[in-house]
């Protein structure tokens, strides 16, 4: 008996996400990169284009996606019908665990991410998306894993900073993920200027260098007004991004 047939939910999955164009995971190798930022940020500039967009945090020990967006998750709650229906908040559907678990700390671990993953996939109805962002935990965690094995058409961007450290860390999980063919790209956070050793690291893994993201100290004052830090340089920077990761997702999938 196979893994499908002892979990139930893993067979919904693909039928939750069957009107969904396109899944995009945000990922990173380390915290403190600003995955979740630009993750949030990618998700606004694709709904300012007309794009249909969902933004999916999956960090489910420690969501924060909704600080960056501005939901107050202790007041709005997901629509129950036939699952759970996404709330929408600026032009974006946003789904994530601190619905439920407010500004509480998720202390769980093994299987019990895993369960709650496919409980969240599996429940959630996304409908006609153009995007789906996925805001990853940093890591090669079982969040990665699952979405790894699970959404196997999901394709990976990868945000790392220019330090050496985060470098290191963030070659070994391209790796995990270019080797499945589904590395869309490499942005580069927190640099004025492209730097050399992450552009060599995205031509290393044959993957699109999405640009780099300057470092903005007033992002700070407009936490929770996404479409205000679009009128930032940092806005600016993900605006070019956004235009190479769609013309690289195109080669990926034609």
């Amino acid at each position: 008996m196979g893994e499908r047939d002892l979990d139930p939910r893993l067979a919904i999955i693909g039928r939750r996400l069957s009107r969904v164009s396109n899944v995009l995971a945000f990922v990173s190798s380390k915290g403190g990169v600003g995955k979740t930022l630009l993750s949030v940020l990618a998700a606004a500039e694709l709904s300012r284009r007309g794009r249909k967009v969902g933004l999916l945090d999956l960090d489910v020990t420690n969501p924060t996606a909704h600080i960056v967006l501005g939901i107050d998750v202790e007041e709005v709650r997901p629509e129950e019908e036939k699952g759970i229906i996404p709330p929408e908040a600026s032009g974006i559907k946003f789904m994530s665990i601190a619905y439920y678990s407010g500004e509480n700390p998720v202390p769980l671990r093994g299987d019990e991410v895993s369960s709650v993953i496919r409980e969240v996939l599996a429940i959630t109805r996304w409908g006609n998306l153009d995007y789906l962002i996925i805001d990853m935990p940093p890591g090669m965690g079982d969040e990665l894993l699952e979405v790894i094995t699970y959404i196997r058409r999901s394709l990976f961007v990868l945000v790392t900073t220019p330090s050496v450290l985060s470098l290191a860390s963030a070659r070994r999980l391209a790796k995990l993920v270019e080797g499945k063919g589904r590395l869309a790209g490499v942005i580069e956070n927190m640099s004025d200027t492209p730097t050399e050793l992450v552009v060599e690291l995205a031509n290393e893994l044959k993957a699109t260098y999405l640009g780099n993201v300057p470092y903005v100290p007033m992002l700070e004052e407009l936490m929770g007004k996404p479409y205000e830090m679009l009128n930032t340089p940092v806005g600016e920077a993900v605006s070019k991004a956004i235009n190479l990761l769609e013309l690289s997702i195109k080669r990926t999938t034609t």
